[in-house]
């Protein structure tokens, strides 16, 4: 196996960087199937509901996609709760930070913000602030996230549901997946 030379990046060579360039290209090549495989540990995560998270994201994509949403917004209705098992109190950034060298930047705020936009829903309940989506009203992206939490998150807890089956889906986010924004691809010397 190749390599660098250093043990502190402020040693490396050219060669050093030509080489962990090309291995973090080859990298990417498979990250589609690792986002597909980190769907997994959702059928077991988060009891209580009447659905899985894994069911519910299916759900979500399923109803987005019905509703005849772009390929991209099906990908992030999936994916929106990715974050769940690793950081509960924020996964809706941890799922924007995977998606955003990948989507535009609409879809990354709709999932940054898609969890404040859900309090809406319950946090009156909890003795917090319904409203709080409301410090955001201005944005340009307010209403498309108030529709995707109304269209895709909030009722997507149904298991009567007729919902689709993830291999429907593993093709669009390969394709979401295999490029991203000339901004966030690699710098190559």
């Amino acid at each position: 196996m190749k390599q660098v030379s250093f043990t502190r990046m402020l040693d490396g060579t050219k060669e050093d960087y030509e080489l962990i360039y090309s291995l973090a290209e080859e990298s990417t090549k498979g990250l589609a199937e690792r986002i597909l495989a980190a769907l997994e540990p959702l059928k077991t995560s988060f009891d209580g509901y009447k659905v899985t998270r894994y069911e519910h994201s299916l759900q979500a994509a399923t109803r987005a996609y019905r509703h005849g949403e772009s390929e991209e917004i099906v990908v992030a209705a999936l994916l929106h709760d990715i974050g769940d098992e690793l950081a509960p109190y924020n996964h809706s950034e941890l799922a924007a930070v995977i998606l955003q060298p990948y989507v535009s930047e609409k879809t990354y705020w709709i999932v940054k913000h898609h969890s404040t936009f859900q309090k809406y829903y319950y946090a009156h309940y909890m003795g917090s602030d319904r409203y709080e989506r409301e410090k955001y009203r201005d944005h340009p992206y307010y209403q498309a996230t108030v529709d995707f939490c109304e269209n895709y998150d909030q009722n997507s807890f149904d298991p009567q549901y007729d919902t689709l089956p993830l291999a429907f889906f593993a093709p669009m986010v390969k394709r979401i997946f295999a490029h991203p924004y000339p901004k966030y691809q690699f710098i190559k010397t």
